[in-house]
């Protein structure tokens, strides 16, 4: 079975969000550990990532959320064995870094991510009413990066404050890309 790995956006995903949720039903999950999850600081949060791949011992998946899915198209950019290191990327709810919600004073440095594909299977999900990016937006970010597209509904930005819980739509869309992959589904718990 891959292993994930977990990367929650600015504020590290609280004891609501459906990646925390996810997090607690996969015993083989790890979780991004930067220094700071409210000053994000990209040189930091992409030392965190490497690690966490590292030290999770095969390929992971990464399960990324908001700010966290443009550390994973930096990442992708910086790392020349990136699609060996990494089997693929669950992306939910990528912002626009030039929209007007963007967190633009607490995570500047992450506001050049790369427009380029991404070198290992990626699938975006996105709502079609996310106060942080647009759903044209989102397509095309989705089709910069190569990756498959799906519209989960109108679901905010996908997170704790709308009361998803486990949200097991996303776990079948996850499960059915990572099936897509020819890894094995998330357990359930």
């Amino acid at each position: 079975m891959s292993r994930s790995v977990i990367l929650p956006g600015i504020g590290n995903s609280g004891e609501a969000h459906w990646q925390t949720h996810w997090e607690a039903a996969d015993p083989h999950a790890r979780r991004l550990r930067p220094s700071d999850w409210d000053r994000p600081d990209l040189e930091d949060w992409l030392a965190a990532l490497d690690c966490a791949i590292a030290g999770a011992g095969e390929p992971p998946f990464l399960v990324a959320h908001s700010l966290a899915c443009l550390l994973v198209a930096h990442w992708a950019a910086r790392t020349a064995d990136a699609a060996a290191r990494v089997r693929g990327a669950f992306l939910v709810a990528v912002p626009d870094p030039h929209g007007p919600a963007f967190p633009t004073r607490e995570a500047p440095t992450f506001r050049a991510a790369s427009p380029h594909r991404l070198p290992f299977a990626t699938l975006v999900i996105a709502s079609s009413d996310d106060p942080y990016a647009s759903l044209d937006y989102a397509r095309a970010t989705a089709a910069a990066w190569g990756a498959g597209f799906v519209l989960a509904g109108a679901l905010g930005h996908i997170n704790g404050a709308i009361g998803l819980g486990h949200w097991p739509q996303g776990l079948a869309l996850f499960d059915a890309f990572r099936a897509g992959t020819g890894a094995a589904a998330m357990p359930r718990g």
